[in-house]
């Protein structure tokens, strides 16, 4: 795979900005992947990279940022909130909030969990463990 890597020409490096050992990293980190074609590894790059900057630009266009001539945090945490077609993102990019606040969150959880236990489901659930 070095050696592939090594024979790529230099008009296709100039094509991504992405660092393409990076993303062989991150391709092999899958247990499914055992060898990486270049033509996959640089397609892979540049959809990413695509990818990318569409998000940045949904999210300039859509966001507060325009306002300020800067993209934000918040306008990428809101993408992915509110388009449908980001949704998947909004673990990775949540909307930020104190840290008092996912605190109170927590112990809201956790208290609602215990409550949800006294139904038949879980009771259910906790005689299978045992």
């Amino acid at each position: 795979a070095e050696m592939a890597a090594a024979r790529l020409s230099g008009t296709e490096n100039r094509l991504v900005s992405l660092p393409l050992s990076r993303i062989r990293v991150i391709m092999k980190s899958s247990p499914e992947v055992s060898s990486i074609n270049q033509d996959a590894l640089f397609l892979t790059a540049k959809a990413t990279e695509l990818f990318v900057q569409y998000l940045a630009t949904y999210s300039y266009k859509h966001g507060r940022g325009k306002e300020k001539n800067a993209l934000t945090y918040t306008d990428l945490s809101h993408t992915a909130e509110e388009c449908e077609t980001f949704q998947f993102l909004a673990d990775i990019l949540p909307k930020k909030i104190l840290a008092s606040k996912y605190l109170k969150m927590l112990e809201k959880e956790k208290r609602d969990g215990e409550v949800g236990e006294d139904d038949d489901e879980a009771e259910k659930e906790e005689d299978e463990d045992e």
